[in-house]
C-alpha cells in the first residue's frame, strides 16, 4: 500500500460536531459550532473545547466561565452548520435557527439549547493559550437529557437520537452499529461457551444412546429366555 507524507496537521476524525451555548454576565448569549471537543477525565467528569480568540463567543466564555456542550442530530444539522459559519456579531443565531433557550440546572449565565437531546453543563477550570486555539478545560457540573429517548426500562437510548459527526469538512450520520463495547472478547468467549455446550449435549446424547442400547440388550436377553423356556415345555 503506497503512502504519502503530508505536513503536520489535525487529521483525527471523525469528531462530534457540537453547538456550544454561552453568555456573558450582561445576559448576551450566543451559539458557536465546534468540533475540537472531547472528554478528558471521568472522575471528576471533565471536558474541553478549543476556541479561536477572535470568535464572538470567546469573550463570553472567558468572562462568565461557563458554557454548555449541546449534542447535535440530523434534525439539527442545518443549525449546526449555520452556527459555525455565521457570527453572533451580525445575526441572532437563536432566532435565525429557531432554537430555544433553556435554563441550565447548575450554571448562572450560559443557557442550554432545548432542541438538543443532551446538554452538558460546564464550568471552566483553566484556559490554556495553545496558539491558534485556546483550550477551555472544564468540569461537567450537570447533564440534561431529553426524556422522550428513555426506553421502557428507564435507560437513555442516546444512539436513537440521530447523532451526527464531523469528518474532514463533512457532516455525517453515525450509520450502522458494528458491535458493542467489549464484543471482540465477548464473541470468543461465547463461541467457546457454545462449543462447550454443544460437546456436553453430544455427550448427553451419546450417554442416552448407550443407556438405550443397554436396555435393548436386556430386553433381547429376556425375550431369548422366554423362547428357550417355551421350547422346553413343547419338548415335554
Amino acid at each position: 500500500m503506497a503512502k504519502q507524507t503530508w505536513k503536520p496537521g489535525n487529521m483525527i476524525y471523525p469528531l462530534p460536531a457540537v453547538m456550544v451555548s454561552t453568555a456573558d454576565k450582561e445576559g448576551n448569549s450566543n451559539i458557536l459550532t465546534i468540533a475540537w471537543t472531547g472528554t478528558v477525565c471521568t472522575n471528576p467528569p471533565m471536558a474541553y473545547i478549543s476556541v479561536r480568540p477572535e470568535r464572538y463567543s470567546y469573550h463570553m466564555i472567558k468572562e462568565s466561565g461557563e458554557f454548555v456542550i449541546n449534542l447535535t442530530t440530523k434534525k439539527l444539522s442545518h443549525a449546526t452548520d449555520y452556527c459555525g459559519v455565521r457570527s453572533g456579531r451580525d445575526v441572532d443565531k437563536w432566532k435565525e435557527c429557531r432554537l430555544t433557550k433553556g435554563s441550565a440546572s447548575s450554571l448562572e449565565y450560559a443557557p442550554v439549547i432545548e432542541e438538543a437531546p443532551v446538554n452538558i453543563e460546564c464550568k471552566v477550570k483553566s484556559v490554556q493559550e495553545l496558539g491558534s486555539h485556546h483550550m477551555f478545560l472544564a468540569e461537567v457540573t450537570a447533564v440534561q437529557v431529553d426524556e422522550s429517548y428513555m426506553d421502557d426500562k428507564g435507560k437513555f437510548d442516546l444512539n436513537s437520537t440521530g447523532l451526527i459527526a464531523y469528518s474532514h469538512g463533512e457532516y455525517l450520520d453515525l450509520g450502522k452499529k458494528l458491535g458493542t463495547f467489549g464484543y471482540s472478547v465477548r464473541k470468543k468467549h461465547l463461541l467457546r461457551k457454545q462449543k462447550t455446550a454443544g460437546s456436553q449435549k453430544a455427550n448427553t446424547k451419546n450417554a442416552g444412546g448407550k443407556k438405550t442400547d443397554a436396555k435393548n440388550a436386556v430386553s433381547r436377553k429376556a425375550a431369548g429366555k422366554k423362547r428357550t423356556t417355551a421350547r422346553r415345555k413343547a419338548d415335554r
